[in-house]
């Protein structure tokens, strides 16, 4: 079931170069998949009634333009299968033209909130989304190498509104958290974000950083240097960051 939502990009979701910034993306994404959830009668009540949630557990972003402050944009979702404990899913983002700017590929876990354990949905929650074939776009492996040696940045704590409704870090916010801790500016077009475990209120972020030939790698860890996730940008110049799993 292919899912749509219209939309405008607002003044707020702008940088100072004023187009959409990357969160701003990630966010249309993830309200996109929401309302279908909560369309088809899955959202988060239902989920709630019965203690389960879906966990994002990976990103692939490819972002081809950044489009400008009120254009008009399509964004559209779909499930595009499930194997074994993980659903699979893809996002697309056009511009009034018809033209993609903006698709990403999604790894969800499907989580019992009581016991923190994986769990296989019901058919009859699987038969909701329905499934379509894949989005053509250059798949990456999930597994990114992290640099052997980094740069320790000033640590940060985690505040009240990086935390959404599941009381966990969204994962949007750790991008953003990355960008801000960067010491330069870059325009990000290929995102991979590998989320290891969830940071929440009252947590302290241990940035990492190190810049390669071809990459910057910044770890958003806890006091014990164990990444929050693993993610992997490419720009100008290309970027791999590391954080913490949540819960959408």
């Amino acid at each position: 079931m292919y899912y749509t939502i219209e939309g405008r990009i607002r003044y707020s979701e702008i940088d100072h170069h004023g187009t959409v910034t990357l969160p701003g993306i990630i966010n249309y994404f993830q309200d996109c998949s929401t309302f279908q959830s909560e369309d088809i009668g899955e959202g988060r009540a239902k989920l709630a009634k019965k203690k389960r949630a879906w966990i994002l557990s990976y990103w692939q972003v490819i972002v081809d333009r950044y489009p400008k402050m009120g254009e008009k944009i399509t964004v559209g979702t779909f499930s595009s299968g499930f194997q074994g404990l993980f659903g699979k899913r893809n996002f697309v983002m056009k511009d009034e033209r018809g033209q993609q700017v903006a698709c990403a590929h999604s790894l969800w876990v499907y989580l019992d909130v009581e016991s923190g354990r994986p769990v296989r949905p019901d058919q009859e929650e699987i038969d909701a989304y329905g499934e379509e074939p894949p989005l053509e776009m250059p798949y990456e492996g999930r597994k990114i190498v992290l640099p052997k040696e980094t740069k320790d940045l000033p640590v940060f704590p985690v505040r009240k509104y990086h935390i959404d409704t599941n009381e966990h870090v969204n994962n949007c916010q750790y991008v953003q958290m990355a960008l801000e801790v960067l010491p330069e500016e870059i325009q990000v077009h290929k995102l991979r974000v590998d989320y290891k475990k969830s940071a929440v209120l009252g947590d302290r972020i241990f940035p990492k950083y190190a810049k390669e030939e071809d990459r910057v790698v910044v770890e958003l860890c806890d006091e014990g240097g164990k990444a929050y996730a693993v993610d992997a940008w490419k720009g100008t110049p290309g970027y791999i960051v590391s954080f913490g799993r949540e819960r959408i």
